[in-house]
């Protein structure tokens, strides 16, 4: 029987969610507000995503949802590092309307950057992946790893750039195919401008690509 019984008394499962909620205690992902996984406000503002448009590389343009900071930066990072997996869903539908809005009634693919194996032991879930698939977007999982690449969080562009050169291979599945390169956010742009050269070498035309976010201009000139 569950433990949330419709033969249980209302007092009863009232102290049992306040038992639980105190030794497992949830906040909002996005403003720490108390007792709730994620706020009206923060639920808001990830159902009204931006119209954000960045250049990368030789003419790769990317369009993203949201700028990463403040409350959007703390739901991806619970996502991502905290296995905060509902969130992607409001992410998904947030990245949904952003392509609507990026490529309107375009016959496009969308193939989301894989997830090293490093990432997939840490955290037990592709991220990108698991976006793209709550975005309910026509997904192609057609990049591979190719070699391992260093973490980039603490590298600057240059050094972004070569630990990632020649690090993905797309798949025959990308030959002929009008695809959108997916990932969680966008810095410098090096792993998306490798994905576009793996997807492009196996005969895909990338019409552009789509993030979660992407960082303000300022550690790196993006």
């Amino acid at each position: 029987m569950s433990s949330f019984s419709p033969l249980m008394p209302d007092v009863v499962r009232a102290a049992f969610a306040d038992a639980l909620a105190f030794v497992l205690p949830v906040s909002c992902a996005g403003c720490g507000a108390a007792d709730v996984a994620l706020c009206p406000a923060c639920a808001v503002l990830l159902a009204r995503p931006s119209d954000l448009v960045r250049s990368v590389g030789d003419g790769l343009v990317v369009h993203s949802a949201f700028r990463y900071v403040d409350e959007p930066a703390r739901m991806l990072r619970a996502l991502k590092e905290d296995g905060r997996t509902a969130l992607a869903r409001p992410f998904g539908r947030a990245l949904a309307m952003r392509a609507a809005s990026a490529f309107p009634g375009e016959d496009l693919v969308f193939v989301p950057v894989p997830t090293s194996r490093a990432s997939m032991r840490r955290r037990g879930y592709r991220v990108v992946e698991l976006l793209t698939r709550r975005s309910g977007l026509p997904a192609l999982a057609a990049l591979r790893p190719a070699r391992r690449t260093a973490d980039q969080r603490t590298l600057g562009r240059e050094e972004r750039a070569s630990n990632v050169r020649g690090s993905l291979v797309a798949t025959p599945a990308a030959s002929g195919r009008r695809v959108v390169v997916v990932d969680d956010v966008v810095t410098t742009g090096a792993t998306l401008e490798e994905a576009m050269r793996a997807l492009t070498a196996a005969g895909a035309d990338v019409r552009g690509a789509l993030t979660v976010a992407a960082t303000p201009k300022r550690r790196f000139d993006a």
